[in-house]
């Protein structure tokens, strides 16, 4: 059985920074991108960043870029986000997701509240 296990939510001030984790179990990943997307109340759930099957590629949303970092490890099955300089727009539920097409997400975590305050 397939299980994503998110960690790392909480409240901040903006400015601040949260690290959010995702531990993958239950079958080999190597061949799926893992990644985060992001729902905010009254909103559409959204993409956030996205790490590659094999090659290392990284992929980010517009809004995000230069203050959110994707990183991954293969051998732990594990998808972090190293979130800096954090807006109150940033306010939503993380979810962590794994893939094999972009448009059609294989398996999604349980979400990870961030908030953060003005």
């Amino acid at each position: 059985q397939v299980q994503l296990v998110e960690s790392g939510g909480g409240s901040v001030q903006a400015g601040g920074s949260l690290t959010l984790s995702c531990v993958a179990s239950g079958r080999p990943f190597i061949n799926f991108v893992m990644g985060w997307f992001r729902q905010a109340p009254g909103k559409e759930r959204e993409f956030v960043a996205a790490f590659g099957r094999r090659d290392g590629s990284t992929y980010y949303a517009d809004f995000v870029k230069g203050r959110f970092t994707i990183t991954r490890d293969n051998a732990k099955n594990t998808v972090s986000l190293q979130m800096n300089s954090l807006k109150p727009e940033d306010t939503a539920v993380y979810y962590c997701a794994v893939y094999r097409a972009a448009n059609d997400v294989d398996y999604w975590g349980q979400g990870t509240q961030v908030t953060v305050s003005s």
